[in-house]
Formats: structure tokens, C-alpha cells, sequence
């Protein structure tokens, strides 16, 4: 086996995914990702005629991100025809997903360049807009599974856990801070590729929209739970309730508490993003200088209520894959789908709070679903290089109980 190395990455910013109220939502996602993709060549000194393949992980593949949005993205970039394209779908892990595959075609030496990446426009193709919901609408499934809305599977993970309302706000609040400081900082700026309106060339967007340096703990608290009703609502012939079929799960927990709010919670967001993954035969003959190599790559399952604890057991087998323990690793990204997701990932491991999402994350700037796992591939090689380290792990909880982890040396 070869070596897969990250040449580039580049990312738009992230648009607030509401239809009319985000400056994205007027930008077609096949225009968006194209122009990531068209961002990540200039950049990188490279010919579009070089990519062998490209990758994009979408999670809502339909509509106008339906009939494989990588081949669409890559004709409405101008690329040649000859440059094919394919799109996949693990969820919120997807983006991360499209990295891996292309790691896994320069490592395998089959393939020399690869574009990875993802998009999602949540204002033009809202979330479950392909109507079969978490589990493909099968009632046999459901009979054995039933998998309840991730909002309430991020409740039941904090009761169990037993943190509280005030510090899952405080967690949101410190990666508004977080996030703030970065902007100001122009941390992201190497990354960002500013989005233009197709038709006339103007910028629509050339910053993350959905960071609010105002935010207080005090507003935060302030916010009702999102869940309570959904919780309630009665799904089984026999009115059983989607809080009650969760609880069945675990006896040991005699209520789910609602903690988690639209301030705690990432929002819908708009996005793209694109990474270059090289062998290293390609990247010495073309003089081209690596950032990062990819060390490990797992994925793995894990309960399909609970749901959303897969991050802490994918990143003890991505560590495991390459002899490595928590404490080696400089940075951390921990995707911040719920902010339980985070703290409970952070305790399982015993990571130092400090070295995780030290940029912020999601909750802050949003989770364009698709596209989020790249990007935050591409924020913790910046990341590393800004501060001299050397070793970074991304991880993300996945519906349907899954994980995936990929870890990057810098080179």
C-alpha cells in the first residue's frame, strides 16, 4: 500500500440553510459545489483534466441534488467530459466518507488524483426531502428497529450521561466564542472560497453567516427545548409515543429530559467543500508540496436509538489501526451535530477538553450535512500547520448508528 496525501482543501463559507434567508439560497448546489471544485484547482496549481475521479457525499440526493451531483457539479465547473464523478450518502459522516474513498483509490495506486468532498443546500433541498425518513419507510425494519429522530436520541444521550441544560449551553456558547475568535483571526481564510451568484459574478457570501459573537449563556437559556413535542407524538397503532419507544430501549432511565435547543443544537446550514487527495508518486513528479497524509481510516456501527455515541469507539479503532493512543493526537474535530455528542465523545476518551474544536464547530457554524466532513478535514490541517502540530482526528456521530474517523499526519 501507498500513501494517500492531502494536496489542498478548500471550503465555502456556510450559508444559513433557511429557503429566502440565507445568502447561499440562491445558489444552486450544483453551481456550489462547482465552484469549490473550480477553487480547489486554481489554488492547488493543477489541471481539472489531472482528477481522476470526484467524490461528493450528499445526504438528501434529491431534487436539485438528486441524479448524482458529483457528474452534474463537474459539467457545470466546466471540467472535461472526461473527468467522471460519483456521489454516496453515510449521513452526516458523508463528506468524510468521499475523503476516504479517494484516499483509498491513491493509496491502492489505482488511482493518482482525486477530488473529495460534499455538499448540501438545506434551504433549496430541505432535510428529508427524499420522504423515506431514517429507516426507508420499511415496517418490517421497524418491527425489530425503530429509530427514533436523532434530537431525541442527543436528549436521551444527556440524561443518561447526566449533564445538564446549563452545560450543553455552555459548551454552545464556548464555540461561538470559539468561532468568533477564528473569524476575527482569519483562521479560515486560506480555506474559504467565495461564493458568487452564477449569473452576474457578484459575491453573495465570503464569510461563515451563522456565528454570533453576542451569544450569552443568558440568551441561550432563554431558548424552549426542541424535542418536547416531537417526543410526545404517538407513532404505533398502539399510541405508544417516540420518548416511550426510546425508554423501552433502556430501563434503567425512567425519562428523557429535553435539553437540547435550537442554540445547542448545529443548524441548518448551506455549504460545499473539496479536498485533493494525491499519491506520492503523483505529487513528486508534479513538484507538488503534501500538507498531510492520512494515517487511518475507520468506520464502524453502534446502537441505532442511542444512535449518536459511535465517535468515542470509531476513534479508539482509527488510533488502534496505527498503534496510536488518545493522547497522541494534537487536535481534535468532533463533529457538534448536539453538543451531548461532544461532551459524552470527550469523557468516553478522556481527551483534554482543550485540544477538541479549539475553532469551534458546528453548533457555532453550522453542519451543512453532506459537506461537513470535509471541511472539517480541511480545518484541522490549517489548524495544525497554524500552530505547528502534527497529528489531528476527525470524528462524527452518523444516523442510524453509525461512526467514522479519519486521522492526518502533517507533513
Amino acid at each position: 500500500m501507498g500513501k494517500a496525501i492531502i494536496l489542498d482543501a478548500v471550503r465555502t463559507p456556510r450559508g444559513r440553510g433557511k429557503a429566502g434567508k440565507g445568502s447561499l439560497s440562491a445558489v444552486h448546489p450544483q453551481e456550489l459545489l462547482a465552484q469549490a471544485l473550480n477553487g480547489l484547482v486554481a489554488r492547488a496549481g493543477i489541471t481539472a483534466a489531472e482528477v481522476d475521479d470526484v467524490v461528493v457525499g450528499s445526504v438528501s440526493q434529491v431534487g436539485e441534488q438528486g441524479a448524482n451531483i458529483a457528474r452534474n457539479a463537474v459539467l457545470a465547473a466546466g471540467w472535461p467530459q472526461e473527468v467522471s464523478g460519483v456521489s454516496l450518502n453515510r449521513f452526516c459522516g458523508s463528506g468524510l466518507q468521499a475523503v476516504a474513498m479517494a484516499a483509498f483509490g491513491a493509496a491502492s495506486g489505482f488511482q493518482q488524483l482525486i477530488v473529495a468532498g460534499g455538499v448540501e443546500s438545506m434551504s433549496r433541498v430541505p432535510m428529508g426531502s427524499d420522504g423515506g425518513g431514517q429507516d426507508g419507510q420499511n415496517l418490517r425494519l421497524r418491527e425489530r428497529v425503530f429509530q427514533i429522530p436523532q434530537g431525541i436520541s442527543a436528549d436521551l444521550i444527556a440524561t443518561r450521561e447526566g449533564f445538564t441544560r446549563q452545560q450543553l449551553d455552555a459548551f454552545a456558547a464556548d464555540s461561538h466564542r470559539k468561532a468568533t475568535i477564528a473569524v476575527e483571526q482569519g483562521r479560515f481564510t486560506r480555506a474559504l472560497v467565495p461564493v458568487v451568484d452564477p449569473a452576474t459574478g457578484q459575491v453573495v457570501l465570503a464569510r461563515d453567516e451563522l456565528v454570533r459573537p453576542d451569544t450569552s449563556l443568558a440568551g441561550l437559556a432563554r431558548l424552549a427545548p426542541s424535542f418536547v413535542e416531537l417526543g410526545n407524538t404517538a407513532v404505533t397503532p398502539d399510541g405508544r409515543t417516540l420518548d416511550q419507544i426510546a425508554l423501552a430501549q433502556f430501563p434503567d432511565t425512567a425519562r428523557i429530559e429535553h435539553l437540547h435547543t435550537a442554540g445547542n443544537s448545529s443548524p441548518l446550514t448551506d455549504g460545499a467543500a473539496a479536498v485533493l487527495i494525491g499519491s506520492e508518486e503523483f505529487a513528486r513528479a508534479h513538484g507538488l508540496r503534501p500538507r498531510a497524509v492520512i494515517k487511518s481510516i475507520a468506520t464502524i456501527g453502534s446502537d441505532p436509538v442511542l444512535m449518536l455515541t459511535a465517535p468515542a469507539p470509531v476513534s479508539r479503532k482509527a488510533l488502534k489501526q496505527v498503534g496510536m493512543q488518545v493522547g497522541d493526537i494534537d487536535l481534535w474535530e468532533i463533529n457538534e451535530a448536539f453538543a451531548a455528542v461532544v461532551l459524552e465523545t470527550t469523557r468516553s476518551l478522556g481527551v483534554d477538553p482543550e485540544r477538541v474544536n479549539v475553532n469551534g464547530g458546528a453548533i457555532a457554524l453550522g453542519h451543512p450535512l453532506g459537506a461537513t466532513g470535509a471541511m472539517l478535514l480541511g480545518t484541522v490541517v490549517d489548524e495544525l500547520e497554524r500552530r505547528d502540530l502534527v497529528t489531528g482526528l476527525v470524528t462524527m456521530c452518523i444516523g442510524g448508528g453509525q461512526g467514522i474517523a479519519v486521522i492526518v499526519e502533517r507533513v
